[in-house]
């Protein structure tokens, strides 16, 4: 009984700071939300304020971007935080949590498709034809084992690329088509008469629902996405680590 009263007191005290601590952080985030629009004409609508890892900064994300401001919103950081102990990058480790996409989710009736080996490792890829470095990266991945590849095709560049996928997607066979042309350059056959080219439109619905902007745009197993294409050595480390942790 005397145990419990002791520690009575202790456990109020605790439960009385942390109450304060979150109504701090409240009324800061309420400060944040306040000041940045009204200080900055045409700042982009804050989807979430939280805390950073470094006292007195919160982290203020708009959509998939991401800022760093002091609690009043004094002050505005575009940057990233690097934590120096491990050397990891947390804005960029965030920013990737955030545009991760779930390959599951993903369409996959709507990409050409095609396999090296086993096929046991998956990766997905936003392309548009005419794209010099998607092609260069259709080379490279000729030497990777052991890999399904997805391709959907958006026609985001101009010119003839929309004419292109079109004849990509509509030939006899799409990943033959495709294929000759980002390894050969041979151009598909013209696209006659009636075809189902719906899945382009989607695919391009599909890209814009997740802010994909350019070519080639890469989405692992594990859900991360990378801008660009990756060097041979770097790709398959990230074949490797996201083939670990899905």
């Amino acid at each position: 009984m005397i145990a419990l009263s002791s520690a009575l007191p202790r456990t109020l005290a605790a439960f009385a700071a942390g109450a304060l601590v979150a109504t701090v952080a409240l009324a800061d985030e309420a400060a944040i939300r306040k000041n940045l629009p009204e200080r900055l004409p045409g700042f982009p609508k804050i989807d979430e304020v939280t805390k950073s890892p470094i006292a007195g900064l919160y982290e203020v994300r708009m959509g998939t971007e991401i800022v760093y401001t002091d609690e009043q919103g004094n002050h505005l950081i575009q940057g990233e935080i690097i934590d120096t102990r491990s050397r990891a990058n947390l804005t960029e480790a965030r920013v990737n949590k955030l545009t991760a996409i779930d390959p599951v989710s993903l369409p996959l009736k709507d990409a050409i498709v095609w396999k090296q080996g086993s096929g046991a490792r998956k990766l997905v890829i936003f392309a548009d034809p005419n794209c010099g470095y998607c092609k260069r990266f259709e080379r490279d991945l000729q030497a990777v084992k052991d890999v399904t590849v997805y391709t959907f095709l958006i026609p985001i560049l101009g010119g003839d690329s929309p004419a292109k996928t079109r004849d990509i997607w509509c030939a006899k066979d799409a990943t033959i088509a495709w294929r000759n042309w980002m390894l050969e350059g041979t151009p598909p056959p013209r696209a006659m008469g009636q075809c189902d080219a719906s899945a382009i439109e989607r695919n391009l619905a599909l890209s814009r629902k997740h802010k994909i902007t350019g070519t080639p745009a890469l989405i692992f197993e594990d859900g991360t996405r990378v801008p660009g294409a990756l060097p041979p050595e770097r790709l398959e480390k990230q074949l490797l680590a996201s083939r670990k942790s899905s």
